[in-house]
């Protein structure tokens, strides 16, 4: 990277980080701490909620997905708008009329102190590795670029993050998320415009939909009912809604971004504009990882988007054969760019649309022919490159002083959404655990000053799961696989709790441990796609309680 690029990405992201802190300075309760005083406005309130979820995963892992599986990855968001609604009509303004900290002192008042501590603990188990997975997508970033060792850049990104977010609270949060989200849009539209116009003089924007179309990149909707099939309309419209449900409603690092509007108006505008713009905003996502496809078919592109195992994988018996599959690639593109201009003069010939399917299969097979070689020859390494190909695109086709903006992008969201989540850990072990158990009566100083120790402690825990973690297929699904397997129990307890008043405590209890332990059987048996996994723990909870309640009628709480 260029001094122009450090300069841009510094910055960058020290402007934001001292102005958060600084604007924060003063906390001296729990409502201001933990709240931010409940003043927040509705676009204040709607940025957070975007931010929190839009982590670096999404800008990072996103484009890759296009750039291996087209579009069709936005039909996971397809739920989102329906789970927003339920939220504004029931979950807020039970949440606002109890005057909760967390989402979970509701259950007690409905269920019982135990009720309560599990759904918290489960809450704090998933969200504690989510957080690590958070920091370590964006260290992948920085240590590509300064050949440097990944636990470093896990410390340093997982420090700064800490830094402000134990120093401001949610205040420090919500503050440094508006910026950070206009940073991000910024960022995006620019890189969207640099692709867009790299392309050559005579493939338009239209004529680049139209071959990632013919290449099967532009394939939005899927109707087909298959339960196996992670990415289909019914399995959004559907697991989709539950996960959203479950993370919108129930999940404290995304209650207490709206928790701390002004009123309930204020909450339910801000969850509401997310309901208008989530989708649309993953589809640009996605929409720049289909350009970058486009931008290399009319130029080399490596068969293997990881330069650092590249590198390796050339100094072992396996370089000979590595480098026969990029030279058959680049004889492949030659061929197929030129078959592309021949298929935009004319789109209704079935030969050419015949053939540049057929060399899409074929250039996918001397990609995996790569990564069989990277696994034999480099057993250790991870042979998964997709989220390595926006990165890729930008250090190489990017100029002096974007680079370091887009790399700002990156670092925004990491620390946006790391920042909601350990703020949230924060809380929920503060209020459900060690206010509730512990110290049940002490000064507001002192809560303020434990909730920053336990703050600093996710932080710490984050970072050692940062420090061991790996690729898993993609970042983007490992984050929401690790939801799915606690999302449906989380939101069975909820639903319970707003909906079937004659069930007790015990009963949701039992059925709550039940069907987390179903959820991880099904997912261990790999025969469902994990989105599904989140209305199978929700209808668990729900089916299961309410035959304990009929077998075993407990009227007292536990």
């Amino acid at each position: 990277m260029s001094i122009i690029d450090w300069v841009v990405l510094l910055i960058t992201l020290f402007v934001i980080v001292i102005y958060g802190m600084w604007k924060t300075r003063s906390q001296k309760n729990l409502e201001n701490y933990l709240l931010a005083s409940k003043k927040a406005k509705w676009w204040t309130v709607g940025l957070s909620v975007m931010a929190t979820q839009a982590s670096a995963i999404t800008f990072l892992s996103t484009p890759g997905q296009a750039f291996d599986d087209g579009m069709r990855f936005v039909q996971f968001y397809f739920g989102l708008p329906i789970a927003m609604v339920i939220i504004c009509i029931t979950f807020i303004p039970i949440y606002n009329r109890l005057k909760v900290y967390t989402a979970y002192e509701y259950l007690e008042n409905r269920f019982g102190r135990n009720t309560r501590l599990f759904t918290a603990f489960l809450f704090l188990l998933q969200r504690g590795l989510a957080a690590g997975i958070t920091i370590y997508a964006p260290a992948i970033v920085l240590s590509s670029v300064l050949d440097v060792s990944l636990s470093s850049m896990v410390f340093l990104i997982g420090g700064l993050v800490i830094l402000y977010t134990v120093s401001g609270g949610t205040e420090a949060v919500n503050i440094t998320q508006k910026y950070q989200m206009l940073i991000i849009f910024l960022g995006l539209f620019i890189a969207f415009g640099i692709i867009v116009n790299s392309l050559p003089q005579d493939i338009s924007f239209t004529n680049a939909l139209d071959i990632a179309g013919v290449s099967g990149k532009m394939n939005i909707l899927d109707f087909s009912f298959n339960l196996e099939d992670r990415y289909t309309f019914w399995t959004g419209i559907i697991g989709g809604s539950f996960l959203a449900l479950s993370y919108f409603g129930t999940d404290q690092s995304q209650v207490q971004r709206y928790l701390t509007g002004a009123n309930i108006s204020e909450s339910r505008f801000g969850l509401l504009f997310n309901a208008l713009f989530k989708v649309p905003m993953q589809f640009f996502i996605l929409l720049v990882g289909v350009m970058v496809f486009v931008f290399y078919q009319f130029n080399s592109s490596p068969i293997f988007f990881n330069d650092q195992v590249k590198d390796e994988i050339y100094v072992t018996p396996s370089a000979d054969a590595f480098r026969s599959l990029e030279k058959d690639l680049l004889e492949l593109e030659s061929v197929k760019s030129e078959l592309f201009r021949d298929y935009l003069d004319s789109p209704q010939d079935e030969d050419v649309v015949q053939r540049i399917k057929g060399m899409v299969v074929e250039e996918r097979a001397l990609r995996d022919e790569a990564k069989a070689l990277i696994n034999a020859g480099l057993p250790k390494a991870e042979s998964n490159d997709k989220d390595f190909v926006f990165i890729h695109f930008i250090l190489n086709q990017l100029p002096r002083g974007l680079i370091g903006l887009l790399l700002a992008v990156f670092f925004c969201a990491a620390m946006s959404s790391t920042a909601s989540e350990l703020n949230a850990l924060g809380s929920t072990s503060l209020i459900d655990f060690y206010k509730r158990i512990f110290r049940t009566e002490e000064s507001q100083e002192h809560y303020v000053k434990a909730a920053k120790g336990l703050t600093i402690f996710w932080g710490i825990v984050a970072i050692a799961f940062a420090s061991i973690a790996s690729l898993f297929e993609n970042l983007i699904q490992f984050v929401n696989i690790i939801g799915s397997l606690f999302y449906g129990t989380i939101l069975g307890i909820f639903l319970a709790a707003f909906y079937m008043k004659r069930i007790s405590g015990l009963a949701v209890l039992i059925a709550a441990v039940i069907s987390e332990f179903i959820v991880i059987i099904i997912y261990r048996m790999d025969v469902v796609a994990y989105l599904w996994l989140n209305l199978i723990g929700c209808a668990s909870v729900i089916l299961i309680s309410m035959l304990i309640q009929i077998l075993f009628p407990v009227k007292s709480e536990v």
